[in-house]
């Protein structure tokens, strides 16, 4: 099924229209709980490449093993091995940026100031593809930035770094370079298929990046609880994520999914209070009411 090329959804498609809201809902949510597996393995001296390269090594096995339940063909043309590739150099150095911040600022706050994509999907389709914003996508653009500033808790004597304030924008708008990539390409192939080549490519930019510039080849886990917590890496914000945001792309298009992916911060403040015992405070409360606020209005007014 080819991706959708535009991000107008006739009338006649209702159902698949909600279908792709509650996919970009679903991948944002995973996409959200990356810190949970990541800060645990950090606490076990793992370094940021390593951490990604079992993330993406078990995502790949997974995406493998339902490929060949479903009998899948591995076959792709030389076309689409050159979006492919551009798809996993992209979600490396994504991927790469956002796990790195995690060492200069609280985990949270780099997911929340992860949030600039959708604001920078926007930009790219106007600026390379001439899409109009309405109003109304404006309006839930700046009541979800608005709910992300409420989630900064800058009276409570945190301070940002400037170093894990470049990693996340370098994160922000190469996650919106892909996303906008993923709906323009017209790939003849399913989200799962998809998702498995471009994993296998981004692996591959992650060793090079790891033997060349990193910490080298990345060691053997010797924990069951690391091993544990790699295989949730692999399969929530990784398979899971990746293949719902596919399939919402292709349903409704960049732009609603970018903005639909406001839950993303929302279940990062969430992990924090029920896991690291973070304290729900009313500004808190405030920020998700805004977001989901947006994230409403979104899908209200989307035809």
């Amino acid at each position: 099924m080819p991706f959708t090329r535009n991000n107008v959804i006739p009338a006649k498609a209702g159902i698949s229209a909600l279908k792709g809201f509650f996919f970009a809902a679903l991948s944002a949510i995973c996409y959200g709980t990356n810190p949970l597996g990541a800060l645990h393995l950090y606490a076990q001296n793992y370094s940021p490449e390593t951490v990604l390269f079992y993330r993406f090594f078990t995502a790949a096995l997974l995406l493998l093993a339902v490929m060949l339940a479903k009998g899948s063909r591995f076959k792709i043309t030389l076309r689409e091995f050159r979006a492919l590739v551009a798809f996993g150099f992209l979600f490396a150095v994504s991927s790469l940026t956002y796990y790195a911040s995690f060492k200069y600022m609280d985990a949270g706050l780099a997911s929340t100031l992860l949030f600039l994509y959708p604001l920078e999907v926007s930009v790219l389709m106007v600026v390379f593809f001439k899409e109009k914003i309405k109003v109304w996508t404006v309006v839930s653009i700046a009541v979800s930035m608005a709910g992300i500033a409420l989630l900064y808790r800058g009276g409570d004597g945190a301070t940002l770094s400037s170093v894990g304030c470049l990693l996340v924008f370098a994160s922000s708008i190469s996650y919106a370079v892909y996303m906008v990539m993923a709906n323009r390409i017209n790939l003849q192939m399913g989200s799962v298929k998809m998702t498995f080549y471009a994993i296998c490519f981004c692996l591959v930019f992650l060793l090079l990046y790891s033997v060349t510039l990193g910490s080298g080849l990345p060691p053997v886990l010797t924990e069951a609880t690391s091993w544990g917590w790699g295989f949730m890496l692999g399969l929530v914000p990784t398979v899971l994520s990746l293949i719902f945001m596919v399939k919402a792309v292709k349903s409704i298009g960049s732009t609603p999914t970018a903005i639909l992916g406001a839950l993303e911060p929302v279940t990062a403040v969430s992990i924090g209070v029920l896991v690291f015992g973070e304290i729900l405070t009313s500004r808190l409360i405030a920020g998700i009411i805004l977001i989901l606020g947006s994230v409403v209005l979104i899908a209200v007014k989307k035809k």
